[in-house]
């Protein structure tokens, strides 16, 4: 290509992509890695991939990438307008907000819509801090793929004035027994407890039955059992 050794234009590809990419993230705007959905994931891969390519491919003239670029950062940028102003328009491309758990009940329609099974959505919560379902009120899956957790009103944030004198317990987490319709022998171990307990405790008589259990959660400390069942919400 213009008696140019395809060394100094792999350096010369690489270095007008690098600038042209530069330019684009600076015309679509800041954003943290948390805060991108799943369109702007995809537009980012695609550059990537093309100016990749661009970098390393001395057959196809340059400027086919470049508009190539161009093409993904039009529909990204036009987006981003239409979206502002249309909330319907953003909702089917970018998605909208799934509401994970609602009064302390797991939505497992919801669960099933965005692929995310118990343990997914067990993991979104300790990452949040809450190493306890019971403890929280509603669950928000946004469309950047954050949980955002609103606790039940006993969870609040404490003040030293909230204390009273009262003494703080050891925090302990919970046992796990079902998970997904699937019992859990490990939590039952750690909870001193069997099947048979288990089975008897919920009614369990059949594998119908324990399908139909999302999570079951057991305190040792008060016996209580909690369980979340399908189409609760």
């Amino acid at each position: 290509m213009f008696g140019i050794k395809p060394i100094f234009w792999v350096l010369i590809n690489s270095a007008v992509a690098f600038v042209y990419l530069f330019i684009i993230s600076k015309l679509l705007g800041k954003k943290q890695i948390a805060q991108l959905e799943f369109i702007d994931y995809t537009v980012g891969i695609s550059l990537g991939s093309i100016a990749a390519e661009m970098a390393t491919n001395t057959e196809t003239p340059f400027y086919f990438f470049l508009i190539a670029m161009t093409i993904f950062f039009v529909f990204a940028f036009l987006v981003a307008v239409v979206g502002r102003k249309n909330t319907f328009f953003k909702r089917v491309l970018k998605g909208k907000p799934a509401t994970l758990i609602y009064d302390g009940k797991i939505n497992y329609k919801e669960l099933k819509k965005n692929n995310i099974d118990v343990n997914d959505l067990l993991s979104m919560l300790r990452e949040k801090g809450y190493f306890d379902i019971a403890d929280v009120a509603y669950a928000v899956f946004e469309p950047s793929g954050e949980l955002s957790v609103l606790p039940v009103g006993a969870q609040k944030p404490l003040v030293m004035e909230d204390l009273d004198g009262s003494k703080i317990e050891k925090a302990e987490m919970s046992n796990i027994l079902i998970a997904d319709g699937d019992i859990s022998y490990s939590g039952l171990k750690d909870a001193g407890k069997d099947e048979t307990w288990l089975k008897n405790r919920l009614g369990i008589k059949s594998k119908q039955d324990l399908d139909e259990i999302i999570l079951a959660v057991y305190d040792d400390k008060t016996d209580e059992l909690s369980v979340y069942k399908k189409n609760e919400v």
